[in-house]
């Protein structure tokens, strides 16, 4: 059967710090006959420009797509300083890719010039109807701070094609981040991926964090460059430690993973997860925060019960699972480190095939989040078609 599986879609991994090793490495496990489209995941450490080269020279007129990574999540479980990657067979998956370049100007004519474009490429390989078989993955600079002007857009231009994505990260230096497309690493820029296929599948995204009691209003940001100076009219990060009861000197990555803040929409709690803390004591965010708004306490429910849940219940509407792509928060992985999570978390993903990264904020459906695990899972051929 897996034999049948690799017929399908193959997984690869690297771990090798030379660029024209890892691209000998992935070639080795990916290249068949029919390969048509590699996605990749890696580390920021390498040389992004001698990477780029390898990776064509090995893989040429083969479409690639990728970007860096805040860690990998890899064939073997999570993975840092290394590339993961998926291998499809065109005969299974009719995919196209677009970049976007001028994040700051695009608009919604721009989506619906990207989306039919690739509506168009994909249509000339298959015979099944766009609407219905396809999802999208969206790649972002992950430092842009333009994710919501460009999903907002694109939302609007997908119509019912679900999708989903993730900001790219640099190993947690927070400097600089890439995507990758067309022969090249870019950054300040996008990629859009429409993925056509008969086969069953179900875009998705999870949390555990739950909401305590606890409330905090913003009473001056700067939403453009997601800053918020501060909260219930007092420097913003004073009163977030008073929260806590800790000293705003011990505001680090880690408490933000175990303590964020959400905005409630409806019945539903969005995580507004926290970057850093700045010298004049204002908040960075990963995502927007508008003035006004009112930010809830948050703290991590159960981790690993959120997740089984979560692959039982694809299970059972799409059966055993030929693939998981996941883009899965760096706070996330952070609590799963510090909690001594890592051996579980990374045998439940091994199990159901994920493949994927640990990001600087997910895309779901038009919305920038935080904190959550957000994918597509893919069911193995031989099945019905539901969505």
């Amino acid at each position: 059967m897996e034999e049948d599986l690799n017929d399908v879609v193959r997984m690869a991994l690297s771990e090798s710090t030379d660029a024209e090793s890892v691209a000998q490495d992935l070639a080795r496990q990916l290249m068949h006959p029919h390969l048509g489209c590699v996605l990749f995941f890696c580390s920021a450490e390498y040389d992004l420009p001698a990477l780029a080269n390898a990776l064509e020279q090995y893989f040429g007129g083969v479409r690639l797509v990728g970007c860096t990574t805040a860690g990998e999540i890899t064939p073997q479980g999570y993975g840092r300083g290394c590339v993961s990657a998926i291998g499809f067979d065109h005969r299974s998956f009719s995919i196209a890719a677009a970049r976007i370049d001028a994040l700051d100007s695009f608009s919604l004519l721009d989506a619906q010039q990207v989306v039919a474009q690739l509506a168009e490429e994909c249509r000339g390989s298959s015979r099944e109807p766009i609407s219905g078989h396809s999802f999208a993955l969206t790649l972002l600079d992950g430092l842009s701070s333009r994710e919501e002007l460009v999903l907002s857009a694109l939302n609007a231009a997908f119509g019912r094609i679900p999708h989903f994505g993730g900001s790219a990260g640099d190993d947690n230096y927070l400097t600089r981040t890439h995507v990758y497309h067309d022969g090249r690493f870019h950054t300040g820029a996008a990629v859009v991926v429409l993925v056509h296929t008969a086969l069953d599948f179900e875009v998705f995204t999870t949390h555990h964090i739950q909401p305590l009691d606890e409330k905090l209003v913003v009473t001056a940001a700067d939403p453009a460059s997601r800053t918020v100076f501060e909260l219930n009219a007092e420097p913003a990060a004073l009163e977030y430690a008073r929260l806590l009861g800790v000293d705003p000197r011990q505001l680090d990555l880690e408490t933000f993973a175990l303590h964020p803040l959400a905005v409630r929409l409806g019945e539903q709690h969005y995580v507004r997860s926290i970057q850093r803390v700045n010298p004049d004591l204002s908040l960075t965010f990963y995502c927007a925060v508008e003035n006004g708004i009112v930010l809830t306490a948050m703290q991590p429910g159960p981790l690993l019960p959120n997740l089984r849940a979560l692959f039982d219940g694809l299970e059972q509407r799409l059966g055993p699972l030929l693939l998981t792509i996941g883009c899965d928060c760096f706070l996330r992985r952070m609590e799963v480190e510090a909690r001594g999570l890592v051996a579980d978390t990374a045998g439940l993903l091994v199990r159901h095939r994920v493949i994927g990264f640990n990001t600087y904020g997910e895309q779901f459906n038009g919305m920038h989040i935080n904190q959550t695990f957000t994918g597509v899972a893919i069911g193995r051929p031989g099945r019905g078609l539901c969505r």
